[in-house]
């Protein structure tokens, strides 16, 4: 990965939209007192860090996607809940069908998105407390609101410039089934590990678990599993930094605001400039989620933190582990032999 040193007019818009987008909807949610927060402060930086443009079709999959997940976790979990045995094969073709999308290329977004959000979904629906017809109006409210915010960030920062088409490689069909049958595999794998060890408060370990998956191969996987723990350091320290700042001041909606836009600010700078999902959207994703979720007037996230760091290195390593293994397990056979480890 090539990382520059300056950023042009684009990026810096590019950077605006970021840290605006996630700092709206840290405070819409605080300021509303809304349940799960992590989904009104994650949606925005996925969609406006994994997209540097938007337009009707990245839209339309976006919502879309919110949708269909919301009746799969109605579906799976409504019915299955008390039956993880019978979950865990839903669950494995709902990722598959998600990951084979990915690997054709076209509709990516819908699948990469659709597969973290489903993720999150089918483990907050696994805790006792939690209401499941809440959970699925939080992620659909969540949704929404994050088109409304990204529309909203592309209108005050438009690029100054227009971007190039990105471009598909084409992938021939045992890569195609390399990569949906690794990555469905991984996700159900980490869906099981977590409902088994009922690791509730390790959100961002989870989820660490299916973006670094996104390369679908492991040459990829093996690279932004490093560049993820680098991420999720940097945002931990960061979140750190400004719980030192605002000290015992984290009951101030504006302050707090004002703090992590500025995090977030300097997180999408580093993201713009490394050009790809490397440490500075890590950064992004790891601060969303433990201000999203954790931070209230009555808590701050300084424990939250801690926990975070050493969950998701465990999480990361130990799904290398797995992909390396699944891997080799797959090139074995030359109808998933995957066409850079040929």
């Amino acid at each position: 990965m090539v990382r520059r040193q300056r950023l042009t007019e684009n990026d810096l818009r590019q950077c605006l939209r970021l840290a605006g987008g996630g700092a709206l909807g840290l405070f819409v949610c605080k300021l509303m007192g809304w349940d799960n927060g992590s989904f009104f402060c994650v949606y925005p930086m996925l969609l406006l860090g994994l997209t540097p443009s938007i337009d009707a079709h990245v839209v339309r999959q976006f919502l879309l996607q919110s949708v269909v997940v919301s009746l799969e976790v109605l579906l799976i979990h409504g019915l299955f809940g008390d039956r993880p045995q019978l979950m865990a094969p839903l669950a494995f073709l709902a990722f598959l069908w998600r990951f084979r999308l990915m690997a054709q290329g076209p509709l990516f977004m819908f699948g990469a998105l659709g597969t973290v959000f489903l993720s999150m979904q089918l483990h907050f629906a696994s805790y006792p407390e939690t209401h499941l017809l809440d959970l699925i109006a939080s992620n659909l409210a969540a949704a929404a609101l994050t088109v409304l915010i990204a529309w909203l960030m592309f209108w005050l920062f438009p690029d100054a410039e227009s971007r190039p088409a990105r471009s598909v490689p084409a992938k021939d069909l045992p890569s195609q089934r390399h990569e949906a049958v690794l990555g469905a595999s991984l996700a159900t794998l980490s869906f099981m590990v977590f409902q088994s060890l009922d690791l509730k408060d390790s959100l961002s370990a989870q989820v660490a678990s299916i973006l670094v998956l996104f390369p679908m191969h492991w040459n990829g996987i093996r690279f932004a599993g490093r560049i993820r723990a680098l991420g999720t350091l940097l945002g931990c320290g960061i979140g750190l930094a400004l719980q030192l700042v605002l000290y015992s001041h984290y009951d101030v909606l504006p302050l707090v605001t004002l703090i992590y836009w500025t995090a977030a600010f300097c997180c999408a700078r580093l993201h713009v400039l490394e050009g790809a999902q490397g440490v500075g959207f890590g950064a992004l994703t790891t601060l969303a989620i433990v201000f999203g979720q954790y931070l209230t007037p009555q808590h701050d996230v300084a424990y939250a933190i801690a926990y975070r760091l050493s969950s998701v290195c465990v999480a990361v390593f130990m799904t290398l582990v797995a992909v390396f293994v699944l891997h080799r397990l797959l090139n074995r056979f030359p109808a998933f032999r995957h066409a850079s480890h040929a």
